[in-house]
């Protein structure tokens, strides 16, 4: 079905990458603060994957939940409420003192990030004007810089004086429901236009795949997200430990060198869309994932210098799968585009829990440097993008 195309709505597509960036600037705050909560607590490394655990499974089995059930019953002010869990998740990690109250806290984080990346990611769509590659960059980049920016809150605020001053760091969920007002009433005003027109919110109405071939693409999808997260948790929970332990760093310059590899994600995803929109969807994620099995294989092998170079070129490379694996499974399923999004972002948030409870386990038994050697070979796994079909010819971007 073709409609009259619309520009995007840039002030809408800036907001919602804003908040994308807050939140996540707040949920690599709590993946920054596992040394210090270890150190507090006196944590294990199976403790420390369990808290991940808990907090990936409240962050990826509510997301299609809450997608689908948005998809059904749209409602203005979802993103203020789940921002409101983040907030109040945040401030009680700050204070936990024993592992139980930890693994709440970061629940109540998890179910705000539930709310927000569905639903946000819809409304990306919704604004895009149809130039979906570049909305959904720009709704990606923000929550990758957001990530980068929450080590370095823990490496200068926080390390130094303790874990209690992390509770400051919800004044960013505070500037987050500022941010969200001027998109709920957007929104508002779209729901009553498309009421009025008698319309819906669906990109398109029919799939451009049968469905077997469409199910069986988005089994391949999941497979790749698999392969790319279960890497990307062995950086983002442990990366911090692995320098300490092997280059004898201190906690602040562990957050600083991990801040240079999620600052290159940031750009990297910046890239995906655009890139895909151009030379199609299939050949960003070929490149991306299994473009980094070079450098994932090499950085266990290699000098602190060279480790950190190579963290920032596998960051780059890898992060630009995301976006075009979410733009191409929305392709596929049009019509449930929060039912999609929730999907893979908690997909994605699930496979990164439960890699980073069994890579803890095996930090404790084999030391941290062995899941690195293991992990490296799961970008190989990007050889199965031969599989998907070419939906560049088959998607003209005047359709909406």
């Amino acid at each position: 079905m073709k409609q009259n195309i619309v520009a995007p709505s840039i002030g809408i597509l800036l907001s919602l990458s804003i908040l994308h960036g807050l939140n996540d600037a707040l949920q690599s705050a709590v993946t920054a603060t596992y040394p210090l909560l270890k150190d507090d607590l006196t944590l294990s490394f199976s403790q420390i994957g369990l808290i991940t655990l808990v907090y990936q499974i409240a962050a990826s089995v509510f997301q299609p939940i809450i997608g689908l059930f948005y998809d059904r019953h749209p409602y203005v002010w979802s993103l203020p409420i789940g921002t409101c869990f983040t907030l109040v998740g945040f401030i009680s990690l700050a204070f936990a003192t024993t592992l139980v109250w930890a693994m709440c806290s970061v629940f109540m984080v998890g179910i705000g990030s539930s709310t927000l990346h569905p639903e946000a990611s819809r409304l990306t769509s919704i604004a895009s004007g149809g130039k979906r590659g570049m909305a959904q960059s720009l709704f990606q980049v923000g929550g990758n810089l957001g990530g980068a920016i929450g080590p370095l809150l823990v490496a200068f605020l926080a390390a130094p004086y303790g874990r209690r001053y992390i509770s400051f760091f919800s004044i960013l969920s505070l500037i987050a429901i500022i941010v969200a007002i001027p998109v709920c009433r957007w929104y508002k005003n779209r729901l009553q236009l498309l009421k009025q027109e008698n319309t819906t919110m669906k990109v398109r109405t029919e799939s451009p795949l049968p469905m077997k071939m469409a199910v069986f693409s988005i089994s391949i999808l999941l497979l790749l997200i698999f392969s790319k997260y279960v890497y990307m948790a062995s950086l983002s929970s442990y990366y911090t430990f692995y320098l300490i332990e092997k280059f004898h760093v201190d906690v602040q310059d562990s957050q600083i060198y991990l801040f240079v590899f999620l600052g290159a994600t940031a750009i990297g995803t910046l890239l995906g869309g655009p890139l895909g929109d151009k030379i199609g969807r299939k050949y960003v994620i070929w490149a991306s994932i299994l473009g980094a099995a070079p450098f994932t294989l090499l950085m266990p092998h290699v000098n602190l210098f060279w480790t950190v170079v190579m963290s920032f070129l596998i960051g780059l490379i890898i992060s630009s799968a995301f976006p075009a694996i979410l733009l191409y499974a929305q392709e596929l399923l049009p019509y449930k585009l929060g039912l999609v999004s929730g999907l893979f972002f908690g997909f994605a948030f699930g496979v990164a829990g439960i890699a980073s409870a069994i890579l803890g386990k095996m930090a404790d038994l084999h030391g941290i440097e062995t899941i690195y050697q293991i992990c490296a070979y799961m970008p190989l796994l990007g050889i199965i993008t031969y599989l998907l079909p070419n939906l560049k010819k088959k998607l003209p971007e005047n359709e909406i």
